[in-house]
């Protein structure tokens, strides 16, 4: 029997301006996943703190993606996964990214490393379908790749890992829920065309700005036209937040994913940590719970560790 635990970090996709084409990876929070293979051609997944977790692996965000790898596999094998679930779901820091890109690259690893970081991303996309409905790796990219990626295009999947700056990310998420599907259900299907010149002006600028290195240039590129102004409104205090972090010195951010998590770059960590209590004193002041975290931009993404036999 050969096992190993993934460590699978939180991600923080669209990059304000990069709907479903850009992502970051954090260092913190992470879930923990201990995989081990066996001969038994089935896949079970359970969960080491009790939260509740689909025990059928083609309605899990873990086991989808596994189910696939295993199709196109000439082997009888199969896995036994049990997640410590960190990531909270619904936080819009990538949780079901998380639990999609663990298995697949804990799996990959312990069958000898045969398929490489695009097929897995392609594998891990199942499980972010299971979670909202639809095929996207905003998420999942980076978490595997680490760092900052763009995707290019879906279908054919085309991804590119950009050489991500040296910065901090500071998140806050209130302890509301905000489901990927519902947030993605309130989206306008159409938009004004002066809008759209304005985003693809920003996500042109984005990366330019984090390939030059240019913080300048991505302070005023992470602007939202088209999602934020829609999103925002489920999201308790988003504006302030917004507002008074950049006044601390915050680079810009905006909604993290489909919220309810709100991130904000910072070109050090003591402006970084000082944005968090910005966030912290927020969400005490209107009395929603929180949990905070100050990272920086993770270049390395899903971390295997060996298990001794």
């Amino acid at each position: 029997m050969k096992a190993c635990i993934a460590y699978a970090p939180g991600t923080v996709a669209n990059l304000v301006c990069g709907f479903d084409i850009l992502g970051l990876c954090l260092d913190s929070p992470a879930d923990k996943m201990e995989v081990r293979l066996t001969d038994t051609s089935e896949i079970v997944i359970k969960s080491a703190d009790g939260y509740p977790l689909p025990e059928d692996p083609a309605l899990n965000t873990a086991g989808a993606p596994l189910l696939e790898m295993l199709a196109d596999l000439e082997k009888k094998v199969g896995f036994e996964i049990l997640i410590h679930k960190r990531i909270k779901p619904g936080s819009g820091i990538g949780s079901s990214a998380a639990s999609a890109a663990g298995a697949v690259v804990a799996a990959n690893y312990l069958l000898g490393n045969p398929f490489d970081k695009v097929q897995l991303i392609q594998y891990a996309m199942a499980g972010e379908k299971v979670a909202s409905g639809v095929k996207h790796a905003d998420n999942v990219a980076p978490c595997i790749f680490g760092g900052i990626t763009l995707i290019r295009s879906i279908a054919p999947l085309d991804i590119i890992p950009l050489a991500a700056p040296d910065l901090y990310v500071s998140v806050v998420h209130p302890q509301i829920e905000v489901k990927t599907a519902d947030a993605r259900a309130i989206l306008r299907q159409q938009i004004p065309l002066k809008n759209a010149i304005k985003q693809w002006g920003n996500i042109a600028g984005l990366v330019t700005g984090i390939l030059k290195n240019d913080l300048a240039l991505i302070s005023r590129s992470l602007e939202d036209h088209i999602i934020e102004p829609i999103r925002s409104t489920l999201i308790p205090g988003f504006q302030q937040i917004k507002n008074n972090c950049k006044q601390a010195g915050a680079l810009g951010g905006g909604i993290s994913g489909s919220g309810p998590s709100i991130f904000m770059l910072s070109s050090s960590r003591s402006i970084a940590e000082g944005v968090e209590k910005i966030m912290q004193q927020t969400y005490t002041e209107l009395g929603i719970d929180y949990h905070s975290y100050v990272s920086m931009i993770n270049k390395e993404g899903v971390r295997i560790e060996e298990v001794e036999n």
